[in-house]
């Protein structure tokens, strides 16, 4: 594919700083690829002085295959592509000596920094959960601010200043002597070594005489500045990014950093990429009228020429549960009247509380799919503790279910006496259950750790005779509530509300449980075993597919969907308090939240179908949301609101019933 006038330009502008406005689906990956090739082919710069640099592992691998594909393995021998982090490691691995660390340091990762801040703070902080959660998001912003603690505490003004930095020195020393670096320290380090070590930065200059960073807008101070360090005066670079697709502020980026770059290098020249190769043209109208409002350094307007194509639809709903019922049946019917695939369509919400109900829906239809970017609702710790339990009932043979609650909450029954007990279990050749009335357990274990098994397997025992008697959803309400699960979760969990949001997805497992086993006038009532058996197949389901190539719905966060395409895209929930989000609303930070409404319409490709409720359900009570501002932000001329839906004519309603009937006559003869 031949490149346009601007990517080709981008491509062959080699004498100075450069910075590339790539508008989304613009062709940014293929203008830094050819760009690296041109370097190497054309201008003669071997590949072991160009780097590359990203800002996650998927993106690096998938820069370093495309670029081996155009270049050879012996031209692309030494090209360094990689995330800012792992330039970082490589810096300090081979400035040891002036950092004065020594060799063999060790990295932590957030639970390790968890863990070493609760010892350091046990006296003041004792260890509370939120106040733990907030030091370490503020040292994090320190770090990426290159805010060393003897300077704060010089600027500290109130005494919750001057405790926190009090902590921030005690943690850096700590990490010093165990000759330790966190996450943050990658960039920190080798950036204050660059800016006071002259010889060290003239070496790096030499190493990387050409740069170039993608997603430039998502860079935070620490690695704007390390970039500027590596480039020096030669300025030899080129940054792509959208200051349109700016949405992590909340992770320390910023999209100021693209105006910095006009102030530090003033002869900076500006490329924008314009034409965008995937979505619709009245999709594109769309994302540019809504992000009009907000304010630019650089204007860009997208266009495509790929045709106006269809409205976008505006789907009004009673409450969340009626939300998923319109978005399964819009979708099922969309798919049988174009003959689609599931993969075709993907699910964007907000955040990732909303997909419970999409799941529900989904699983009810037997609709496959996939959560990207979140967890899936099988895959949730408590869900899978839950489901142990419910396994356990309908076949106590199931020791890995056994092995997992046993000591879920914990009963005193320790590795040591899992490990007797399955002994004995090998030893009888029957399951762990059935060692638990062994008559030799007595010779095997004693004391505690005796009793809390044998109390634990007859509770078992007396549970599954209730749910054989027929009494299924009272005895599965009293299991949850005579083990002391909540209060568990209230005690292990990182935050209050993590155990709260916990206790919900248990409630919605507990509701979906209900309704099969009830039954209702499409399913007839199910055994537990039958429940079971159809939650274990999702769940497998679920993680056996192929992520790539498997024909699943999508399910995803606004975020996770950065940088992805779909040829029909739901965005849901798009209301006052969602999106914009509540947060956002308070802080006044309405730009990013529109930023990521124009990130998901430009997620699509053909279609686009919005969805907003006239009632939600939130933190127990129900609230009467508004409509989303940024429906009203768009070029009303082209959204068709179906609840104010003009009446279709009697020619056109014909018209689709022949393309129904006609693909149904397709799908039966290729049966």
């Amino acid at each position: 594919m031949k490149l346009n006038p601007g990517q080709n330009e981008a491509v062959n502008f080699i004498s100075g700083p450069c910075l590339v406005l790539a508008g989304a689906g613009s062709g940014k990956t293929r203008v830094i690829t050819n760009k690296i090739a041109y370097l190497v082919q054309q201008c003669e710069i071997p590949a072991r002085y160009i780097a590359a640099v990203t800002f996650t592992n998927k993106a690096a691998r998938e820069m370093k295959e495309r670029v081996g594909q155009t270049l050879g393995k012996k031209e692309a021998r030494g090209l360094k592509v990689a995330t800012f982090h792992t330039l970082g490691l490589t810096i300090i691995k081979s400035e040891v000596k002036s950092l004065g660390i020594k060799p063999g340091f060790s990295l932590f990762d957030d639970k390790d920094s968890m863990s070493l801040l609760k010892d350091l703070t046990e006296v003041e902080l004792d260890g509370d959960k939120e106040q733990l959660s907030l030091l370490q998001t503020c040292i994090s912003n320190w770090k990426n601010d290159l805010i060393l603690p003897e300077h704060l505490k010089r600027q500290a003004m109130s005494p919750g200043e001057v405790e926190f930095a009090e902590f921030y020195q005690r943690y850096h020393n700590h990490l010093r002597a165990y000759n330790a670096l966190d996450f943050d320290d990658l960039i920190l380090l080798p950036t204050l070594l660059l800016k006071t070590n002259e010889a060290v930065r003239q070496k790096w200059q030499s190493k990387i005489r050409y740069l170039l960073v993608d997603e430039y807008q998502d860079t935070n101070t620490s690695q704007y500045e390390l970039v500027r360090l590596l480039v020096g005066e030669r300025a030899r670079f080129t940054v792509v990014g959208d200051d349109d697709q700016s949405i992590y502020s909340w992770r320390g980026a910023r999209p100021q950093n693209l105006v910095l770059l006009q102030k530090d290098f003033p002869k900076l020249r500006v490329i924008k990429l314009e034409q965008n190769y995937r979505s619709s043209g009245r999709i594109l109208h769309c994302a540019n009228i809504l992000i009009q409002n907000n304010p630019h350094v650089f204007e860009k307007k997208l266009f495509s020429e790929l045709g106006y194509g269809e409205p976008i639809q505006v789907i009004t709903a009673k409450n969340e549960d009626h939300e998923a019922e319109r978005v399964v049946a819009e979708l099922m019917a969309h798919k049988f009247m174009n003959r689609t695939n599931f993969k075709d369509y993907a699910i964007l919400y907000r955040g990732n509380f909303q997909s419970r109900v999409f799941e529900k829906s989904l699983t009810n239809n037997r609709i496959p799919y996939k959560i990207s970017g979140g967890m899936s609702f099988f895959g949730r710790t408590e869900i899978k503790d839950i489901m142990a339990y419910l396994r356990l009932l309908v076949n106590q043979d199931d020791d890995n279910a056994l092995l997992r609650v046993i000591n879920t909450p914990t009963r005193g029954i320790g590795r040591v006496s899992l490990e007797k007990l399955g002994n004995l279990a090998n030893l009888n050749k029957t399951s762990i259950f059935e060692a638990a009335f062994s008559p030799h357990l007595q010779d095997v274990l004693s004391g505690k750790a005796l009793v809390a098994v044998e109390q634990f397997s007859r509770w078992i025992v007396e549970l599954s005779d209730r749910v054989v008697r027929g009494d299924g959803i009272a005895t599965i309400r009293e299991m949850i509530k005579s083990m002391g699960y909540e209060e568990w979760l209230y005690e292990s969990s990182t935050s209050p509300k993590a155990a709260e949001m916990a206790m919900a997805n248990i409630s919605t497992l507990f509701g979906w449980m209900s309704d099969m086993l009830e039954g209702n006038e499409l399913e007839p009532p199910m055994s537990l075993q039958e429940v079971v058996n159809r939650f274990i197949l999702r769940d497998m389901m679920e993680r056996g597919e192929d992520e790539e190539e498997a024909d699943q719905v999508q399910l995803m966060t606004f975020h996770a969907s950065k940088g992805l395409e779909f040829p029909i895209v739901f965005m849901v929930g798009m209301e006052e308090g969602l999106l914009p989000h509540q947060t956002s609303i308070d802080e006044d930070n309405i730009d990013e939240e529109r930023r990521l409404a124009y990130v998901g319409i430009t997620r699509a490709q053909r279609e686009l179908f919005m969805t907003l409720v006239k009632e939600r359900r939130q933190y127990g009570e129900v609230i009467n949301p508004e409509p989303s501002r940024f429906l009203y932000e768009l070029p009303q001329d082209d959204l068709v609101w179906q609840d104010k839906k003009v009446k279709v004519s009697a020619e056109e309603r014909q018209k689709k019933s022949q393309m129904g009937i006609a693909n149904l006559r397709s799908m039966m003869a290729n049966k």
